[in-house]
């Protein structure tokens, strides 16, 4: 073997993200690690993310180095989890006075690690905030930018926007996870030098997989998710009722925590179908699969929020498919590039519970049909959204960008 071949260096990539698990089996969203890890055995992967009560300390998770930023006494530190970003900074406008730091201290923390290691490629996630602390670094480093959804479509105002263009404009390339997402950008007017539709992924071959040992129950409803307006629970328990009056043994689970929490079971409360509803909180999400693979439904009713903010890629409903789970979904942002045109039976207007009930009450009602189309469903989607194909296809996007240097 020759020295140069011996002693080639992999590229570094420094990842910038907010949402990042706190420990291992963290409830909260856990997409952006889950890609870096699967990005290990082509780059060097370092995760530069904030810091938050109860988190580990900096260090290697899953052969990623991990390093956590202060930006505030850490009791103060909530400006991320439970709810994200946008939904804290609307329920709690003293956090504004977070922001300023939570942008400030990750762009400095980006540039003195770039001063002791070589960092050959940025990928922010998300357009704001991280894509500017990106757009800072670019003059030395260049970077790609990835839109989630909540970036791009809650984000509004001029301002905003023409950050957001700006970030979008200087990076090498940018990626959003929906085709749907791609048309938003356009319709703002985004226009990187290439834009790619890259989904985020899932594991669908060992972990969210059906179980063949497992019996459905026929009349329980799933529900998996932050408690946040965009994912729509409220529509779904207003549903509810007329779901029970067709199926007198109807329950719902719901695995998820968040700020719309009392509120949410207050209304169940007002309604009278609080005996039907069990709140399971923060769910691990080694138990998700179990959850899936058992319920007769499991309901998404997804709407767009009156910020705009909106799905971009459902994650909770490519992991309901991977277990072979039928489902029912408000038909927003990114549900087509899973589901295709077809299916119109399982896509209710977002918002319209009668809608919704009646989509329900249809899939409980037919159980092994609802059963033989998510299982089609789920062998449509398996080479999309399985995560050794998506990460195949990032490894590839910041290859490309590597390759322009």
């Amino acid at each position: 073997m020759s020295a140069s071949i011996a002693t080639a260096k992999r590229p570094t990539i420094l990842v910038l993200a907010s949402t990042y698990p706190r420990y291992p089996n963290d409830p909260e969203p856990g997409f952006v690690h889950e890609l870096c890890r699967r990005l290990i055995d082509t780059f060097d992967v370092i995760a530069l993310v904030p810091d938050a009560p109860g988190a580990e300390p900096s260090g290697m998770l899953d052969g990623v180095e991990v390093i956590r930023y202060r930006y505030a006494p850490r009791a103060w530190e909530t400006l991320v989890n439970n709810g994200g970003i946008a939904v804290n900074l609307r329920r709690s406008a003293w956090k504004w006075l977070l922001v300023p730091g939570f942008i400030l201290v990750q762009y400095v923390v980006a540039l003195r690690l770039r001063r002791r290691r070589t960092i050959d490629l940025v990928h922010a996630h998300w357009l704001i905030p991280q894509g500017l602390v990106a757009l800072g670094l670019a003059k030395r480093t260049p970077y790609l930018v990835t839109s989630h959804g909540g970036d791009l479509f809650g984000l509004r105002g001029k301002l905003a926007n023409a950050l957001k263009r700006r970030v979008a404009r200087s990076a090498r390339a940018m990626t959003v996870v929906s085709s749907a997402m791609r048309d938003e950008t356009r319709a703002l007017g985004l226009a990187p030098p290439r834009i790619d539709v890259i989904p985020m992924g899932v594991d669908l071959r060992r972990r969210f997989v059906p179980a063949s040992d497992v019996v459905r129950s026929p009349d329980e409803l799933l529900f998996v998710g932050r408690l946040v307006a965009k994912k729509g629970l409220n529509v779904l328990l207003a549903a509810m009722p007329a779901i029970a009056a067709a199926r007198p043994g109807v329950r719902l689970r719901i695995a998820g925590f968040g700020p719309e929490e009392a509120s949410l079971r207050a209304q169940a409360s007002r309604m009278g179908i609080d005996s039907r509803v069990e709140f399971l909180g923060a769910t691990p999400q080694d138990r998700l699969p179990g959850l899936y693979q058992r319920a007769a439904v499991c309901v998404a009713p997804f709407i767009r929020d009156e910020s705009g903010n909106q799905e971009g890629l459902p994650v909770v409903l490519m992991e309901a498919i991977g277990c072979g789970c039928p489902v029912v979904v408000g038909d927003v942002a990114g549900v087509r590039d899973l589901l295709g045109d077809d299916h119109g039976d399982i896509r209710v207007a977002p918002g319209d519970a009668m809608a919704l009930a009646s989509a329900v009450i249809r899939s409980l009602q037919e159980p092994q049909f609802a059963q033989q189309r998510a299982m089609a469903i789920r062998a449509d989607v398996m080479q999309r959204v399985d995560w050794q194909s998506v990460a195949a296809a990032y490894a590839a996007a910041l290859s490309a960008c590597l390759s322009k240097r």
